[in-house]
This record gives C-alpha cells, structure tokens and sequence, in this order.
C-alpha cells in the first residue's frame, strides 16, 4: 500500500516544505564538510610541493600519516606545480576574494556583537553562500559599513587593506594561476589576517 500524502487529516506525516526546512541546515554542514575536505586534499598537494614532510603535513592536518601518505602518493606520478608566490600585492580575483574574507573575519572577531558582515561570514562557512560577483560585492558592501562603523577602534591598515583590495576586484587581473580558485583564496585569507595581526594603531 502506497505511503499516505500529508493531508489535514494525516497530522503524524511531515510535508515536503517541513522536510526541506529542516534538512537544509542538515544539507549545508554536509556540503561545507565535503568541500572542506577537498580544500585539504589540495592543500596537502601544496604542502608536498614545499616539500615538507608527511609526519609534518599530518601534524598541521590533524590526519594519520597513512591517510596523507595515500593522499601524497595521487601527486607522485604528476609533473610538478611551479612554485606558488606568496605575496599579499597579487591581483588575480580568488586571491583578492580571499583578502576581503580575511579582513571580514578580523573585523567580525573585534566586534563578534556588532559587525555586520558576521552573519555573512557564517553564510559561507556553512556552505549556504559561494564566491558568486554579487555574493563578493555583498560582502564588500557589509565590511565597508563596517568599517565606517568601528573606524575609531580599528587600525588604518584595515582600511588602507580595503581600499586595495576594493580597487583591485573592480578591475581584476587577467592573470593565470595553476591552484585552484579555493586554494587561492584560502591562503590569501591566512595571509591578510596575519598581516593585519601586526598592523599597527594609528
């Protein structure tokens, strides 16, 4: 016998839009999580390419040796990447995305009660917002109020931060990287906030 639809008169079975609410935020962590892990496996590819070892790479990755050891022998086979450059001034677009993402998170962790762009930055950790162009330019528009907002209390760096990074988004370089958009990104994001960590107060 066929499973009863939902009717009024069937009040223990769930709907469709009572389904989908409570399995979207079900739907995100697992989505995240799977990209998450994809961004590890890349970045266990960077790690070798540096040439550390894999004691070293599980340490930082919190994984067995075996596992990195199986995820170190897919890059054995292939040709070597160049050598990634590490400096903030790049100008490709996932590298000033992942700037502008590195300054929201410091701006959103002074300010953990009053940022604005906090709820956003919860947005794209839990997979429900991607690096669309109107999701960047969304973004840009909640740290710049930010910023307007706690002008006082933050150090001019994160303002002159902005300021680049706004500038080079509204006109993108064409130039071509051999990492991923998500790895890019994830590395510019590290490296703004530590430069940010040691900006000075003016």
């Amino acid at each position: 016998m066929a499973a009863e639809e939902n009717v009024p008169g069937n009040p223990e079975a769930l709907t469709e839009e009572q389904a989908a609410r409570m399995l979207a935020g079900m739907n995100d962590i697992i989505r995240a999580g799977d990209e998450m892990r994809a961004l590890r496996a890349e970045m266990i590819k960077l790690f070798t390419g540096f040439g550390w070892t894999q004691d070293k790479i599980a340490r930082l990755t919190d994984m067995s040796q075996p596992a990195v050891s199986k995820q170190v022998a897919k890059y054995r086979t292939a040709d070597p990447e160049p050598a990634m450059g590490l400096s903030l001034d790049q100008r490709d677009t996932p590298w000033l995305e992942g700037r502008l993402w590195g300054l929201a998170e410091e701006i959103s962790e002074s300010f953990p009660d009053t940022a604005r762009c906090t709820s956003y930055l919860n947005a794209i950790a839990r997979g429900r917002k991607r690096f669309t162009p109107q999701n960047v330019d969304e973004l840009r528009r909640l740290v710049e109020e930010d910023l307007r907002l706690h002008h006082s209390e933050l150090p001019g760096g994160y303002r002159d931060a902005y300021d680049e990074i706004s500038r080079g988004l509204d006109i993108p370089s064409k130039a071509t990287t051999t990492a991923s958009a998500p790895v890019r990104r994830a590395l510019a994001c590290r490296l703004q906030r530590d430069r940010l960590d040691i900006t000075p107060c003016t």
